[in-house]
């Protein structure tokens, strides 16, 4: 095998940006490339087989753009834009990054970080109703609250309701404490929690006394008409089928409805049917709803919750395989 030679300027005022701590983006970048990285005045020299030399040239340079426009590069940046380039669509990471839906409180931009969330995002505009299924890690309900969050300060509805169905994780609480508010709280923290990052706890307050956000377990949805809303029913997978068609039949005028749900971690009991799976199968081909279906490739979340969910799909797919082979 021939060795191939390329040589990139890399500015160094983003150098450690890109490198990472004690090089630790440049190490990684070679052992999935098997390549030789050698920094030195400003310059990138990459060794190795044509084919590999390019990619990593093709990454830096995502990289580099990445970094000049003030993000802080992450190994979440890095692994997807070395999978990027085994698909040869390294370009992705860079187009991905311009679609900004809005900001924190603190100012960080809030941005689809993957093409399945792209996709995701893209959806959500040009649907009424839009279904985010994925595993843990992948955004799902993180990027639905930033897009209600964003059409609520643009005036495009006039009010937010957030819900979910409060159903108990593998866990019997037991009888809680305090008044209802107290009882349905710890079901519905995640969204509070995703609230306070992007308005922050006084935008959130006031807007809450006004009853122009509401967070409310879904069994609180029946007999309700929602006009000029933003909804969005997140843990959607511990839904029953009679309940997913209650809160989709409430839907009115110039609202829009966002249903995020993990179909592996389904908390209802054993032999239920989820009302997330069942609306998957007979909602699909209606028009005006949208289906997204992400993987473990877009979890944005520490690096090591995606190998956790790739084991458990591959150890699931294995499971089913052989139960089936079993029956036959």
């Amino acid at each position: 095998m021939s060795l191939n030679e390329i040589v990139i300027e890399m500015p160094v005022e983003h150098a450690k940006n890109v490198f990472g701590q004690f090089d630790f983006y440049v190490k990684k970048i070679e052992k999935a490339l098997n390549i030789t990285i050698v920094a030195r005045d400003g310059e990138l020299k990459i060794l190795g087989s044509q084919a590999s030399t390019i990619k990593a040239k093709n990454i830096f340079e995502q990289l580099i753009e990445l970094s000049k426009r003030g993000n802080i590069i992450n190994e979440q940046n890095v692994n997807y834009a070395i999978s990027l380039s085994f698909e040869e669509n390294e370009e992705a990471l860079v187009e991905i990054d311009k679609e900004v839906i809005c900001h924190t409180i603190n100012g960080k931009p809030i941005k689809p970080k993957t093409l399945g969330q792209k996709s995701y995002i893209d959806l959500i505009k040009h649907n009424m109703i839009v279904f985010g299924i994925g595993p843990a890690g992948t955004g799902k309900t993180y990027l639905a609250m930033a897009m209600a969050i964003s059409a609520f300060k643009d005036n495009e509805v006039n009010r937010i309701i957030l819900t979910r169905p409060a159903i108990e994780a593998g866990e019997k609480l037991g009888f809680l404490p305090g008044d209802l508010q107290s009882k349905v709280d710890p079901y519905l923290r995640p969204l509070y929690d995703a609230l306070y990052q992007i308005m922050g706890p006084d935008s959130f307050a006031k807007n809450m006394e006004k009853g122009l956000i509401e967070v409310a377990p879904l069994a609180y949805m029946r007999g309700r008409t929602l006009d000029n809303a933003y909804i969005i029913l997140d843990e959607a997978q511990n839904t029953t089928p009679a309940q997913m068609k209650m809160f989709l039949t409430r839907i009115g005028f110039g609202s829009k409805v966002i249903v995020t749900g993990d179909n592996t971690q389904k908390d209802l009991p054993s032999g239920a049917k989820s009302g997330l799976e069942v609306a998957a199968k007979i909602l699909k081909r209606v028009e005006g709803i949208g289906f997204c279906n992400l993987t473990s490739q877009d979890v944005v979340r520490h690096p090591l919750v995606q190998k956790i969910v790739k084991a458990y799909d591959e150890y699931e797919l294995k499971y089913n395989t052989i139960q089936k082979t079993r029956k036959r």
